[in-house]
């Protein structure tokens, strides 16, 4: 749904928050009196604490729905909750296990609905703050070179990237997933891509090592066991592709210094990753600065502090 043009205004008001936050300055009070229902039927660390976080950072509420302790146990229904949760606060954050659930809940409430996630379909916040990640660490967008790794069939983050990256221009793809896993990305994500941006390279990858060869950016994602229904099969494909130093390292063979966008390649690629991982980024990548991954984290406390400031009225 968003233009170029829009996604610049959230990238740019991120950016202040940013400069806010880090430099202790006073953010603001904007959301003083507004309430966030924060409603997640699947279970989320980053991105509710993220978004609990940017609320209260202008000065807002949040009223928690926890579905475990709620009248879904007494057999409401959907609708019924969106609309009690709708009376209760001026914007609802939803993460749903079905895919479109968004959609039925914004049919539904009066109140701006924000997409955390649904199901096996799209994450468009993390979207958003990837880009940030992106720009942040890279300086620029456009002309990047970026390796999605791992389970791209059910990584709604890997989705909804790809789709926001059509807005960019001379973008190459690599789609790196395990071999006859069943894993890759979904023939729709790359039609998407086909339709919306004609000048991307796209290639597909089973090797590790040879998919992240020379790219600007390593965007892991884990292996997401709650989406098989067998468990033989999740374990036959977990531990595939584990990120070492030593892999880290082979991944980037330059000749030069710089390259061509005048980059420092001593310090590409990136890493990033949604988190959580499991076992496909070793522990000991943590500490080399190309580990972008939990500054990708914190980034998102500034994009849905951008996003909330939007869709409040007040951007």
């Amino acid at each position: 749904m968003f233009t170029k043009d829009h996604v610049q205004r959230i990238l740019e008001q991120a950016e202040k928050c940013r400069k806010g936050i880090e430099n202790r300055e006073i953010v603001g009070d904007e959301l003083k009196g507004r309430v966030m229902g924060s409603m997640f039927y699947e279970n989320s660390t980053r991105t509710k604490c993220s978004f609990d976080a940017a609320m209260k950072r202008f000065g807002g509420g949040v009223v928690d729905f926890i579905a475990e302790a709620s009248s879904i146990k007494k057999g409401e229904s959907f609708e019924d909750t969106i609309s009690m949760m709708d009376g209760y606060s001026d914007v609802i954050v939803l993460r749903h296990p079905e895919v479109g659930a968004a959609e039925r809940a914004a049919a539904i409430a009066n109140k701006p609905v924000i997409n955390a996630g649904d199901g096996t379909g799209q994450h468009p916040t993390q979207a958003l703050l990837d880009l940030f990640t992106i720009r942040s660490e890279l300086s620029t967008i456009n002309g990047v070179t970026i390796a999605l790794v791992g389970d791209l069939k059910n990584g709604r983050t890997v989705h909804s990237l790809a789709k926001i990256l059509c807005l960019y221009k001379n973008i190459t793809l690599h789609f790196v997933s395990p071999l006859n896993a069943g894993l890759e990305m979904p023939k729709s994500i790359i039609e998407y891509i086909k339709i919306h941006a004609p000048n991307f390279s796209m290639k597909t990858f089973t090797s590790f090592a040879e998919g992240i060869r020379g790219v600007d950016v390593i965007y892991m994602t884990r292996i997401q066991k709650e989406r098989f229904t067998n468990s033989e099969e999740y374990e036959k494909v977990k531990g595939s592709f584990i990120l070492t130093p030593k892999i880290l390292n082979e991944s980037r063979e330059d000749d030069e210094d710089y390259d061509i966008l005048g980059r420092n390649n001593n310090k590409l690629p990136i890493v990033m990753h949604p988190l959580p991982r499991v076992d496909e980024i070793a522990p000991e990548v943590d500490a080399d600065e190309r580990a972008a991954y939990f500054r990708q984290a914190q980034n998102g406390v500034y994009i849905r502090m951008a996003l909330l400031k939007m869709v409040l009225g007040n951007l």
